[in-house]
């Protein structure tokens, strides 16, 4: 099961007497901390600390151990992440480290910054001289402390459990912890630190290790592999296999008994909604609802039609009347009069009212003038507009030859974008007309209709499918572009044509002397290679608009139609459009199967992720080799006594894989126990709490003025006697 933290601040700090000793488990993973004496820490957390800044404010706060996820959305923690005071299993960032016991010694309910208390605070097994100083000095100089004491976590785990007659006074001691794996013989209670193995691989390199395993496994869902959950599988899931290779096989060949033993983690998930086809009544309401729309949408444009009318009807009228005033007007007074209008001529005037008058009709929806009349009233215009046109050159300026060539161009302007226009005309009357005589056609035999427009659109579909095939793979026409195509091969007629006169051209050139122009039809070869025989580039283009005409009408008329995609040259038609399967709740599960036990392996065999070190039960051998004294029968003791503490203590199987080990390694007949801690997690806090609460527990720890007067050396040499 995970570990559970407790943060609550206690509220009893001032009942304990200044002579009750605080104890701390000072571990890589969580940090204990309580009162000696007792049988459970009162504040556990995991030793890390975070310092993000929040998000509103800017402001840089510290996060120490566990926090709810829910309030990290405050906080920006890209710059920050969970930092941690130990370097492998050594305190070495006393920063840290100082925000790590501000924390614990405040949720243990100290009030002020000094701590009058005596400390038993656990270390690694030979921990270098340096840290211990460090951690001394940060106790006595921030704190204030009485006294400390340093002792070794795994010992005190053993002394716990041997009390309660788990181990032996010869044993030896094996802890996997949160980055290394220590291996301590003991000898009449006491451990030999002379004998001690040291492995660098740990709990942290497991969860390390699955979350990768996952992370290649299922890349679409990394964002839910966060360090917690991983833990957490780890810990619920994962085993130490008999032997490894033997499982290895078992899930590789699959079977019932792989079945059994694989598990799986469900993600949240939810089912897509399921459409379901709209009901009778609803597509009435729905039909309902688009004619109020389109009612609404019709008298909004019909009162604005209105209004345009009556807007044009008084410009119309307003301009009638300024014609009439215009005309009673004196010769000399006409420029001051329109002057005061705005206009610069009765030309301008009376172009003006025309346009008004075309517009009023088109708003009206009267039929436009013929074209004799607009005609008529062109020429009448023209004249009026451009009145140096057909007056000789000879008899005009340098300045009025001038405007004569700008009168011309714009009067050449003007009838092209007449003719344009009315080009425009004729096409959208003759596509009215086109459209009209298909809806009569549709109207007398709909069927036959919508069979004739499906046989149409197929025989156009086929046929720009064709000329785009061709286009691109030339002579093959059976679809396959496989193989080398030359340039030949992608060329029309046409342009294949014009490269076979110019290749003659350049062979007759090289035969002798260049006579190349001297005959009159030598000159035809430039217009042969020069016209533009393209008339397939035109009729594709009307083609493929006529199967858009098509594809269009048939869409009004079928319901059921549904146009085929265009071919185009890189993706040709007879690539299938890819099918995305809709996501299932088999998605959204994430399997453990080979994972529950490759991970844990790493502790017998480091060299999985790449750690050239030996495994545990390899570990005992070099210990039990590197004890002073050779005595069999103290070997046979210490194997017949070991004991399995720490976190990762905690996998299924690791006492029958450890034993298996052991006596592969020892003489034939060697006695061999192994067993397990009461509590591998907590046992050494317990016992580190039982040795702080003995009367003589004094005599084991030293005061400031201790450390000031003898020294960091002294430390060198500080060991405490753990059997009292």
């Amino acid at each position: 099961m995970p570990f559970i933290s407790k943060i609550q601040r206690q509220t009893d700090y001032n009942r304990f007497p200044p002579s009750t000793p605080i104890v701390i488990d000072n571990g890589a993973s969580y940090f204990r901390i309580g009162w000696a004496g007792e049988t459970e820490p009162r504040v556990i957390f995991r030793n890390i600390v975070q310092r993000p800044r929040h998000k509103s404010t800017g402001e840089t706060v510290t996060i120490v151990g566990d926090h709810d996820p829910a309030l990290l959305k405050y906080f920006d923690c890209t710059r920050s992440g969970p930092r941690s005071a130990f370097d492998s299993n050594v305190v070495f960032q006393f920063e840290i480290m100082e925000y790590v016991l501000d924390f614990a010694f405040d949720r243990l309910g100290a009030n002020g910054s000094r701590i009058d208390h005596p400390i038993l605070i656990t270390e690694c097994v030979c921990n270098p001289v340096h840290s211990r100083s460090k951690m001394a000095e940060l106790l006595f100089e921030t704190y204030g402390v009485r006294s400390v004491a340093f002792g070794v976590d795994a010992v005190f785990s053993y002394k716990y459990n041997q009390l309660h007659g788990i181990c032996e006074k010869d044993g030896l001691a094996i802890c996997p912890g949160f980055t290394t794996t220590h291996v301590i013989p003991f000898v009449d209670g006491e451990p030999v630190y002379k004998g001690c193995c040291r492995s660098n691989i740990g709990g942290y390199h497991i969860t390390d290790y699955l979350k990768q395993l996952l992370s290649l496994k299922y890349p679409h869902h990394m964002a839910r592999f966060t360090w917690e959950k991983v833990e957490d599988l780890k810990m619920e899931h994962c085993y130490i296999a008999p032997d490894y290779a033997l499982e290895a096989q078992l899930f590789q060949k699959g079977g019932k008994e792989a079945e059994y033993k694989t598990r799986c983690w469900q993600l949240p998930w939810v089912p897509l909604p399921t459409e379901e086809p709209p009901s009778e009544a609803e597509i009435a309401r729905k039909a309902a609802i688009r004619e109020r729309q389109g009612q609404r949408l019709r008298e909004m444009a019909e009162a604005k039609r209105s209004s345009r009318i009556n807007e044009l009807e008084n410009q119309l009228q307003g301009l009638e009347f300024l014609l009439q005033q215009l005309g009673q007007v004196q010769e000399e007074d006409i420029q001051s009069f329109l002057s005061e209008t705005g206009y610069g001529s009765k030309l301008e005037i009376e172009l003006t009212l025309t346009k008004v008058t075309q517009s009023l009709r088109k708003a009206k929806g009267e039929p436009k003038p013929d074209q004799a009349e607009n005609e008529e009233k062109a020429d009448s215009c023209t004249s009026d507009k451009y009145p140096l046109i057909n007056v000789p050159d000879n008899m005009l300026t340098p300045e009025q030859l001038k405007e004569k060539k700008r009168q011309i161009f714009l009067k050449i302007t003007t009838e092209g974008r007449q003719r344009a226009k009315q080009k425009r005309v004729e096409e959208e009357l003759e596509r009215e007309r086109k459209t009209q005589q298909d809806e009569e056609r549709r109207l007398e035999n709909p069927q036959l209709y919508l069979e004739q427009m499906h046989t149409k659109y197929k025989e156009l579909y086929e046929k720009v499918e064709q000329r785009k095939r061709l286009k691109t793979n030339g002579g093959h026409t059976n679809g396959s572009s496989s193989g080398g195509v030359g340039r030949g091969e992608r060329l029309n007629a046409a342009q294949r044509e014009r490269m076979r006169l110019l290749t003659t051209a350049a062979f007759d050139r090289g035969k002798g002397e260049d006579t190349f122009g001297a005959k009159d039809e030598d000159w035809q070869l430039y217009k042969l290679m020069g016209k533009d025989n393209d008339d397939d580039d035109d009729g594709a283009d009307e083609d493929e608009a006529e199967l858009a005409r098509v594809s269009s009408r048939l869409q009004e008329i079928d319901p059921t139609f549904v146009p085929k995609p265009e071919p185009t040259a890189s993706q040709p038609a007879a690539t299938e459009v890819p099918h995305v399967r809709p996501l299932t709740k088999e998605d959204f599960q994430i399997v453990l199967g080979v994972e529950r036990f490759r991970c844990p392996e790493i502790l017998f065999h480091p060299n999985l992720v790449g750690i050239d070190q030996v495994g545990l039960d390899e570990m005992t051998g070099v210990s039990i080799r590197r004890l002073p004294s050779k005595d069999k029968a103290l070997a046979n003791r210490l194997t017949s006594s070991v004991f399995m503490t720490g976190g990762c203590s905690l996998f299924p199987g690791i006492n029958e894989r450890l034993e298996a080990g052991i006596r592969m390694l020892q003489p034939c007949g060697s006695p061999i126990k192994v067993v397990r801690a009461l509590d591998p997690v907590l046992d050494a806090w317990r016992g580190a709490s039982l040795y702080a609460a003995n009367s003589r527990f004094h005599q084991q720890t030293f005061s400031r003025s201790d450390y000031y007067e003898k020294g960091e050396d002294w430390l060198r040499q500080y060991q405490v006697r753990y059997t009292l």
